[in-house]
C-alpha cells in the first residue's frame, strides 16, 4: 500500500500539464495559473491542517520568514512559472525531463549552500544529467516547433527552482514540521502573487468547467499528491520512494503523446533516460525529497 500511495502521487504530479493546457485555453497566462495553483492549494490545506490538529503549531518565529520567502517565491513561484512556460513553449515530454534535472541542481547547491561534501556519486549524477540535457538540446533542433533555445533554458530554470525547494526546505525542517512548511510556503506565495495577478477578473465570466480545473489544480496534483507521497514515505525508505516517483515523467510523457499527439525523437528518449538514471544514481543516499512539487 505505501508503494501504491507513492506511485499514485507521482501519477497525479504527471497530470499537471493537463491543467496547464486547459487553463491556458481559457485565457490564463502562466503567472495567473501559478497564482491559481498556490491560492487553491492554500485553501485546500486549511482543512488538512485542522484535521491533523496542527493548528497549534502554526506559530512561527518572525526571524524565520526568509525560509518561506525561499520556498514560496524563490522555489514554488519561480519553478511553477518556468515549468508551465516550458510546457506551453515546447512539448510536455521535454518540459518534464528538464524539470527532473532538479536532483543535479540539488547536488551542486547543497555543496555551495549547505556545505555538504561532493561525493563521486553526485559528480556522476551531475555529469549524466548534463549529458542527457546536451543530447536533448542537440536532437531538439529538428523538432519542428517543439523545441527552442528559450524554452530549453526556461525548462532548466524549472529544475533549478524545484531544487531550491529542497535547499530551503531542508533549512526550514530544522525548526518546523513539513506540513507547516508547506502551509506557509503557499501562504507566502499567495500573498505575494494575488495582488499582481487577479485571475478572478477573467474567471468570473468563465463556465463551471474552468473553476473545476482551477480547484483541481490546487487539489489533485498538489495537496492530494503531497498527502499521498508523505503517507507512503512513512512506511518505505525515501530512496526507494524517490525511484517510484520517477513514474511522474513517464506519466507526463504518456499524456503528451496520447492526449496532445506529441512526438519523441530517439535522441530525446536517450537524453530522458540519462536524466532519469541520474536520479537513480543520486537517490541511493538521498534522505529527503522535495516536500511538494
Amino acid at each position: 500500500m505505501p508503494q501504491f500511495f507513492v506511485l499514485l502521487a507521482a501519477m497525479l504530479w504527471g497530470t499537471i500539464a493537463i491543467f496547464v493546457k486547459q487553463l491556458t485555453q481559457f485565457g490564463f497566462t502562466e503567472m495567473e495559473i501559478v497564482t491559481i495553483r498556490v491560492l487553491f492549494a492554500f485553501i485546500w490545506l486549511i482543512p488538512v491542517i485542522l484535521l491533523q490538529q496542527k493548528a497549534v503549531s502554526l506559530k512561527i518565529d518572525i526571524r524565520h520568514l526568509w525560509y518561506f520567502v525561499g520556498t514560496g517565491l524563490c522555489s514554488i513561484v519561480f519553478f511553477n512559472w518556468a515549468y508551465f512556460k516550458a510546457i506551453n513553449i515546447m512539448s510536455i515530454s521535454i518540459a518534464v525531463m528538464l524539470l527532473y534535472t532538479a536532483p543535479a541542481f540539488v547536488a551542486i547547491l547543497s555543496v555551495i549552500i549547505l556545505k555538504e561534501s561532493m561525493s563521486k556519486k553526485k559528480i556522476a549524477a551531475i555529469a549524466v544529467t548534463i549529458t542527457g540535457c546536451a543530447i536533448i538540446a542537440l536532437t531538439g533542433s529538428g523538432a519542428q516547433g517543439e523545441w527552442s533555445i528559450v524554452g530549453f533554458m526556461i525548462g532548466l530554470c524549472s529544475g533549478l527552482g524545484y531544487a531550491l525547494y529542497t535547499i530551503f526546505g531542508k533549512l526550514a525542517l530544522r525548526d518546523y514540521d513539513s506540513l507547516i512548511i508547506t502551509f506557509y510556503t503557499f501562504l507566502t506565495a499567495t500573498i505575494c502573487l494575488i495582488a499582481f495577478f487577479p485571475f478572478w477578473k477573467k474567471a468570473v465570466a468563465l463556465p463551471l468547467e474552468a473553476w473545476l480545473y482551477m480547484g483541481g489544480l490546487g487539489l489533485l496534483p498538489t495537496v492530494l499528491a503531497y498527502l499521498l507521497y508523505t503517507n507512503g514515505l512513512k512506511k518505505i525508505d525515501s530512496s526507494i520512494a524517490s525511484i517510484f516517483a520517477t513514474v511522474e515523467p513517464v506519466a507526463a510523457v504518456f499524456i503528451g503523446i496520447s492526449l496532445y499527439q506529441e512526438k519523441l525523437f530517439t535522441g530525446q528518449v536517450i537524453g530522458a533516460m540519462l536524466i532519469l538514471s541520474s536520479i537513480l544514481i543520486i537517490s541511493e543516499k538521498k534522505k529527503n525529497r522535495s516536500i511538494l512539487e
